[in-house]
């Protein structure tokens, strides 16, 4: 099969390699679409987790089985296919311990394109088919049904750590696809109050639409101070990062009650550590916690993503920006998000027909 592959770190392209083998539990999925994530970009041309070879990127699709192992008991080949981009090992201790995602290790339920092959290739391997894939409903279009694999779950995650509650002030930093999603989670869960962190007008516009009441930007001074500004010195009651840098926790940390939770879903690339203001933090007495987690994957959680977008409570399409028709496309899309020019918001690439 083919596949487009991280060769080594900065350099990129098609290889050929053997189809996965499917084991008893196992499904082999052939994608109908995939989406390029800034982890992708991450992953290639910053290192982020350090040096591959030959390793096949990607972890957002959905598709259509081709193969399944002889225990798989809810999926047979022909099935269109929801994909989590965390596949966890759901007999795992740490997932009877509540932590799947972390399963073989901390991240470890993340396996495409980090410690496996990803799905930008004729065909990819999932593991444990009935934990992790769930069916596609009908009425869902397989490039919108890219976003669930990653971009939903992850920022719906942020307002899940934070503990968003019915009336809360919550301050969003970071309004890409992830941000746009947690600013969407925050306002499905019941907050009276979102202020979000974003200038390019193209998010802002679909933040908007996703219930974000007021924005302010970083390149206008401090975050923490354009906040208090605006609630009147009152500080925000929970705080969504989905973007910034291992400095973003000191305006997040600054801005938030005492009580308050910070919710971190960003993907740190780079850098040795993240700074957390000593005072502000009530000198480590603050009860100001921060929480940062991987999305948790699986079946139960796409079927029930997929319920919202099914039954039209949630519109995923206004965070596809780009669609391009084929393979022969997939290399501009990854480009184009690494790039990020101005109109960008999450990439698309249709493989069917």
């Amino acid at each position: 099969m083919r596949g487009y592959a991280m060769l080594k770190i900065g350099e990129s392209g098609w290889i050929e390699k053997d189809v996965p083998a499917c084991g008893p539990r196992d499904a082999i999925v052939k994608p109908l679409a995939v989406a390029i994530c800034t982890s992708d970009v991450h992953t290639l041309w910053e290192g982020a987790i350090g040096e591959r070879h030959n390793m096949i990127l990607g972890h957002e699709s959905c598709g259509e089985i081709a193969e399944i192992g002889e225990e798989v008991a809810d999926f047979k080949p022909g099935d269109r296919v929801l994909v989590p981009a965390i596949t966890p090992d759901w007999s795992s201790l740490a997932a009877q311990a509540g932590f799947a995602m972390h399963s073989g290790g901390m991240l470890g339920g993340w396996k495409f394109s980090n410690f496996k092959d990803g799905v930008f290739s004729e065909f990819y391997h999932v593991n444990d088919a009935d934990g992790n894939l769930a069916h596609l409903p009908e009425n869902i279009d397989p490039v919108d049904a890219c976003m669930l694999s990653d971009m939903v779950p992850t920022g719906f995650h942020a307002a899940e750590l934070a503990d968003v509650e019915f009336g809360d002030v919550v301050l969003v930093i970071g309004i890409g696809p992830v941000g746009l999603m947690s600013v969407a989670g925050a306002a499905m869960r019941g907050a009276a109050h979102i202020i979000a962190v974003g200038n390019r007008p193209v998010t802002v516009e679909v933040a908007r639409r996703y219930g974000a009441d007021d924005f302010i930007s970083y390149k206008n001074g401090p975050i923490a101070e354009q906040v208090l500004e605006l609630t009147g010195g009152v500080p925000v009651d929970k705080v969504l990062v989905a973007g910034g840098d291992g400095t973003t926790f000191e305006e997040a940390v600054k801005c938030v009650r005492p009580g308050g939770k910070i919710g971190n879903v960003n993907y740190l690339g780079s850098g040795e550590f993240v700074t957390i203001p000593r005072v502000e933090w009530g000198v480590g007495m603050g009860h100001k916690e921060i929480i940062g987690g991987l999305m948790p994957g699986g079946r139960l959680r796409m079927e029930k993503l997929g319920a919202l977008v099914a039954r039209g409570r949630l519109d995923v399409h206004p965070l596809i920006s780009h669609i391009f028709e084929g393979w022969d496309h997939l290399e501009e899309a990854l480009f184009l998000m690494r790039d990020k020019p101005a109109d960008l918001i999450k990439p698309v690439v249709r493989i069917e027909e």
